[in-house]
């Protein structure tokens, strides 16, 4: 029989990645570490460093510093030092595919007795490969979506679907809080950060890192044809410009001159003011040209009250079918891409009255999962 989980019994659980800079890997990581110390266990990251380990030791979690990501033979130099880290936790959790190796290679050297139990995390839709395989072979292999899972299962099939947990990333409710249509004041504030973006008409937002693949060229193309139309709508790519992207962003720039609406683009930075940014927008777009595993910025709009636009593949087409299928538009489809925007603009949908997929129910899942394996 099954022993039953114990959830007062206190664990020791390693996660292993190539870094703590930024991202929606190290943020996640970031979460389990809080939700582990909150609930008294204790929690150590594995990483070669970077600019959140600070956060991550005010949460009360321990970092460990080796380069356990650095693409090179040596990095197994890093298995022994990696050994003596985990020796005597009860998980080790991987959430990416070098780290995952590293740390297979590690947990071969503990006597099975004393081996800790091994869990991934699925974060994106990685190029099928042997390389890749390595995150299907956790005890319990977590899939941030239902996407995800069938990913797994169409490009890995002799995985045991039973160690298979969908496990949706979440959002913190209270840091995108529900505001009224048109804020006049989150408006004006999203005004004075670029002159472009000051006017009576429709703000188009679109947040993202500064490459291709986030579609920047696809909401350029939809401002034009919504100007065409004669209405004085906006566009505000927050995190378009970043540092080593300039020739990108000049790119973008001569492309918004030939279409005719350079002067209402805005391409910012990234702002840490994220949700004040979709309280002053009438309509949030998310068009990665390719399928996200996720899409945590459909959640995070919703929560604040404004409506999204997506391309219907991968997780953001998830999300958009089971909370607002008005936005969800056949990929790469610019005409319907266009009526589905003034449709949004013209009648917003009500948005969903809460999201279920909170970052609570996400820390919670996640230590059930550790505890279904060591409890």
């Amino acid at each position: 029989m099954a022993s039953t989980p114990n959830p007062s019994r206190r664990l020791t659980v390693v996660q292993l990645l190539p870094a703590l800079e930024s991202g929606g890997v190290e943020r996640s990581t970031l979460e389990i570490a809080q939700a582990l110390v909150e609930a008294g266990h204790r929690a150590i990251v594995v990483s070669r460093g970077g600019r959140l380990v600070r956060r991550l030791e005010a949460l009360g979690a321990t970092h460990v510093a080796l380069d356990i990501g650095r693409k090179s033979p040596l990095v197994l130099r890093q298995v022994p030092a990696l050994r003596r880290v985990i020796g005597g936790a009860d998980i080790v959790h991987a959430r990416s595919r070098l780290p995952a190796w590293v740390g297979l290679l590690a947990l071969r050297g503990i006597d099975a007795p004393r081996r800790p139990h091994f869990v991934t995390t699925v974060h994106g839709l990685n190029s099928p490969s042997r390389y890749s395989a390595v995150m299907t072979r956790g005890e319990r292999v977590i899939c941030v979506s239902r996407t995800v899972r069938d990913y797994v299962m169409t490009h890995y099939p002799a995985t045991d679907a039973s160690t298979l947990r969908v496990i949706p990333r979440g959002i913190d409710a209270a840091m995108f809080p529900r505001v009224d249509a048109h804020d006049a004041d989150a408006r004006a504030w999203a005004a004075s950060q670029h002159p472009a973006l000051a006017g009576d008409g429709p703000l188009l937002l679109l947040p993202g890192r500064g490459t291709r693949l986030k579609g920047h060229g696809d909401g350029l193309a939809l401002l034009a044809a919504l100007r065409a139309d004669g209405l004085d709508a906006r566009l505000w790519l927050p995190g378009a410009r970043e540092p080593g992207r300039e020739a990108y962003i000049a790119e973008l720039e001569r492309e918004a001159a030939q279409l005719g609406i350079a002067a209402a683009v805005a391409f910012t930075p990234p702002t840490d003011a994220i949700a004040r940014a979709y309280a002053a927008s009438d309509l949030v777009l998310q068009l990665s040209r390719k399928p996200e595993a996720f899409g945590r910025t459909v959640l995070e709009a919703l929560s604040v009250g404004r409506p999204v636009l997506g391309w219907a593949h991968g997780g953001v087409g998830e999300l958009l079918a089971d909370f607002q299928p008005e936005g969800a538009v056949a990929p790469f489809d610019p005409e319907h891409l266009h009526a589905a925007a003034r449709a949004l603009l013209a009648r917003p949908p009500r948005p969903p009255a809460s999201i279920p997929l909170t970052l609570q129910a996400m820390q919670e899942s996640t230590l059930g999962v550790y505890h279904e394996l060591a409890g």
